[in-house]
């Protein structure tokens, strides 16, 4: 008789994207590809597909808290990821819960702005999100756009970057990884992780004429997965360089759109 596999948890807080290319969609279809559990806070309903975000309605904050509770009492995580936080009340939902006693790290997308350009955290929630939720926070995984926000820096180089994920450490506290996939003038895609001791500088030849919806959620996704699977953090970012690597390069296509291979399988 065998017996069942032991498998640990990672939950994603974060918003659905109807389209299934981002979001808690995105998140936890990588949890699965990498032998974990996923569960999942949903933050808010989107109406998008890989075109637009046509609406978004917020859940309750004390549903998503709620949800939080209730992962937590049975299926405690090893590691927890968010995305779309939305509002200024979601992000003390997620602020109020992880600053009480221990918890497990806390990998922080800052999902801004859509790729279509729709605001995805609002203008109010902002101070409160560097002020109080990145410090709790592991690691924090901002884009370029993002990255600039945050360190309150132009970024036009990779030494930019190098600088930013500096800043970005010494202002808030957490650990930094300043992805570069929009950079021009480099010849690979080039993200830079700082933790305050170890910079890696993660390369990857560019993928050329693909749109990559719901890579940013794969990718702190990935993280969290590995995370959860045991590594340290500066592993489970190079593993997860590696896993978004290849869902891009083995990406699929639905109805004239490329969507990400997040399971691996062709």
């Amino acid at each position: 008789m065998t017996h069942p596999k032991k498998i640990p948890t990672a939950l994603t807080i974060a918003g659905s994207d109807s389209g299934g290319g981002a979001g808690i969609q995105a998140d936890l279809k990588t949890f699965a590809a990498l032998g974990v559990h996923g569960t999942s806070a949903v933050t808010c309903i989107t109406a998008q597909n890989p075109q637009e975000v046509r609406a978004i309605e917020p859940c309750a904050p004390q549903m998503v808290r709620r949800q939080i509770e209730a992962v937590f009492e049975e299926l405690p995580p090893v590691a927890v990821k968010t995305g779309m936080l939305f509002s200024r009340e979601l992000v003390r939902v997620v602020i109020d819960f992880f600053k009480r006693g221990r918890r497990p790290p806390l990998i922080v997308d800052p999902v801004l702005i859509a790729t279509s350009g729709a605001r995805l955290l609002k203008s109010s929630a902002i101070g409160l999100f560097q002020k109080d939720l990145l410090p709790l926070a592991a690691l924090v995984t901002p884009n370029l756009a993002e990255a600039e926000i945050l360190a309150a820096k132009k970024i036009r180089s990779l030494e930019d970057m190098r600088a930013v994920a500096r800043e970005i450490q010494s202002r808030y506290g957490c650990a930094a990884l300043v992805k570069g996939g929009h950079l021009g003038g480099l010849a690979q895609a080039v993200d830079i992780f700082f933790d305050g001791r170890t910079e890696l500088l993660l390369s990857a030849p560019f993928i050329r004429g693909v749109r990559t919806h719901g890579t940013g959620c794969a990718y702190s996704a990935a993280i969290t997965g590995y995370l959860a699977l045991g590594c340290g953090l500066p592993r489970a970012v190079e593993r997860a360089k590696q896993y978004i690597t290849q869902a891009i390069a083995h990406r699929l296509v639905v109805h004239g759109h490329s969507v990400l291979n997040c399971l691996g399988k062709v």
